[in-house]
């Protein structure tokens, strides 16, 4: 079971993060974008960067050599800071952004496999195979330091290329305030998923103990 959600985490996340590349960046230019910045742009999404990152831990633990490939992405504690950054996208798109717009065709599958899709399998893979009661409390520390630097970079990326990826993150639309109040509501929201994935850790680890 658990290799199995592996394989599809892995050939799933990258159908998905192939197919958004395929269809974003010629849209991108059509709206104006050079071919670096429609890059650039397609690279800015906090969904886009943790997709890469679940493919990136299933392609290291389902390498032959045994954790040869990407080493980085297949310990314990990345494991488990990716599962959280996943389950975030999941909470964010379903409760929030996934109003904002109707797509359809292509990128209606794109947006399904990327948003919901791709964390299903993988959270259900870390609960099943990937929690083994190893993360400390420590851990979440190093889990932070992703989302606030994602944010710290979309925000400055944010005049300079005269665009953000997410509304709630637009300044001059919103407002200082606004943009704030969002953004701590945001990381707080993943401070508290990174508390319930070490208390999930450990209740597996003894379970299994």
């Amino acid at each position: 079971m658990s290799r199995f959600l592996q394989t599809a985490g892995l050939v799933i996340g990258l159908i998905g993060l192939v197919l958004q590349f395929a269809i974003t960046i010629p849209a991108s230019m059509a709206a104006g974008r050079s071919l670096i910045g429609s890059i650039n742009f397609y690279f800015s999404f906090f969904t886009i960067l943790t997709n890469i990152a679940v493919v990136l831990v299933h392609a290291s633990l389902l390498s032959p050599a045994g954790y040869a490939w990407f080493p980085a992405f297949a310990g314990r504690r990345m494991r488990a800071g990716v599962a959280v950054a996943i389950t975030l996208v999941f909470i964010v798109y379903s409760t929030v952004l996934a109003r904002l717009w109707a797509p359809e065709g292509l990128f209606l599958l794109c947006d399904i496999l990327l948003h919901y899709v791709t964390p299903l399998i993988f959270v259900l893979w870390w609960l099943i195979a990937g929690a083994d009661g190893g993360t400390r409390w420590r851990d979440i520390s190093w889990w932070m330091i992703y989302p606030l630097a994602y944010l710290a970079y979309a925000l400055i990326r944010a005049p300079l290329a005269g665009e953000v990826p997410y509304p709630f993150l637009d300044v001059a639309k919103n407002g200082v305030a606004s943009v704030a109040i969002a953004a701590l509501a945001t990381t707080t929201l993943f401070l508290g998923l990174c508390v319930l994935a070490v208390l999930a850790d450990h209740g597996i680890g003894r379970l299994r103990r």
